[in-house]
């Protein structure tokens, strides 16, 4: 009877707060929206020269070859001169050069060399510049030995299991939930004991001599189901809306969420019970919560090129599993070995954090 009025004390709290609703609804709908509009990471169009030295029929073709491809605007120039210009200017990423024995070579069997110049200032930019030439090139060259010879002893296709368009997007947004149930659950319970002590609620209720597990429970139970809530609002935003491809089923995306937004309470829980102060709070949970999840959960930057020095550290950020199971439950849908472990993980920092909280939450008034 204790607990049920605790969690419509809560309940109560939350209509009459109207922040709780902007941070579990508004938010992430905002979140979403900008991941989807306003991060690409999908480099195509990008900007480049080229420069035939000699028009043939021969060159021709690999020009308008380059020309096709998807992820390249090509722009003709006339000179070099005009290339690095424009290549200093930010104007071009990269110069495509087709020299004037292009085809004399290819005639007589030689090798022929096809010139490549990037702007290294953006290293990334560089290499798939390189990239596309490279497919660009190798795609001519296959058509080409298509109209020559007949039969052909090897022929290599190209199959991508899931995500075939290579859209990041596909990606991004299910990542995104991983980073705004984070945020979403710290703050939530990052402010609310603070707030009870700020109020002076707090003391009302140690005075009253509500137990312990009760005080706990009242807490937890109300922002797991507001954030279950909104959790599986994003979800469905994601595939009605911005058309997020989920493969997976939804019981495991319950299971999955449940003990990763546990965690999230558990850890909001246990900052505003130790700091006692709203602003303080807010700060320490985006501090501990929202950056070191946006950075080192995989999301953006793969955890693989991240210096050896930092890599044990996204082991013990539980966004880093959590993304994963996001992942996989959009774009892949099987319960493999890695996911097993990722929610075993989940499952003992849940509890963890819940015992830890359980033992700092004030069991009587302290009068000083």
């Amino acid at each position: 009877m204790v607990l049920w009025s605790l969690i419509k004390k809560e309940f109560l709290q939350m209509m009459r707060d109207p922040s709780s609703i902007l941070i579990a609804f508004v938010l992430p709908l905002i979140l979403l929206i900008i991941y989807m509009y306003g991060i690409n990471l999908d480099t195509t169009k990008v900007k480049v020269g080229l420069l035939n030295e000699q028009p043939t029929t021969l060159t021709e073709g690999l020009a308008a070859a380059f020309s096709r491809s998807q992820y390249m605007k090509v722009v003709q120039v006339n000179t070099r001169q005009e290339a690095y210009q424009k290549i200093q200017d930010t104007q071009l990423a990269g110069l495509l050069v087709i020299p004037q024995d292009f085809e004399q070579k290819l005639s007589k069997g030689e090798t022929a060399q096809l010139q490549v110049i990037v702007d290294g200032s953006e290293t990334n930019t560089a290499n798939f510049v390189y990239s596309y030439a490279t497919t660009g090139l190798n795609t001519w060259y296959a058509s080409r030995e298509e109209k020559v010879a007949t039969v052909q002893p090897i022929a290599l296709q190209s199959v991508f299991w899931y995500n075939q368009d290579m859209n990041s997007h596909y990606s991004i947004l299910p990542s995104s939930l991983a980073i705004t149930m984070t945020l979403i659950g710290i703050l939530l319970t990052g402010m609310v004991v603070a707030r009870e002590w700020e109020r002076g609620t707090m003391e009302a209720l140690l005075a009253a001599g509500v137990s312990r597990p009760a005080l706990v429970l009242g807490k937890y139970i109300p922002y797991y189901l507001l954030g279950m809530v909104s959790l599986f609002s994003n979800v469905l935003a994601c595939i009605h809306i911005f058309d997020i491809p989920f493969r997976g089923s939804f019981l495991s995306l319950f299971i999955f969420g449940s003990f990763f937004l546990l965690t999230c309470l558990g850890l909001g829980l246990l900052i505003s019970t130790k700091l006692k102060s709203q602003f303080l709070a807010a700060q320490m949970s985006f501090m501990i919560g929202f950056i070191p999840s946006l950075l080192f959960s995989g999301m953006v930057f793969p955890l693989q090129s991240m210096p050896d020095l930092f890599q044990p550290i996204t082991r013990i950020i539980p966004a880093r599993y959590f993304v994963l199971l996001l992942q996989n439950e959009f774009l892949v849908g099987s319960f493999n070995y890695q996911m097993k472990i990722n929610t075993l993980y989940l499952s003992i920092l849940s509890v963890f954090l819940f015992i830890l909280v359980y033992i700092n939450t004030p069991k009587k008034l302290q009068v000083k």
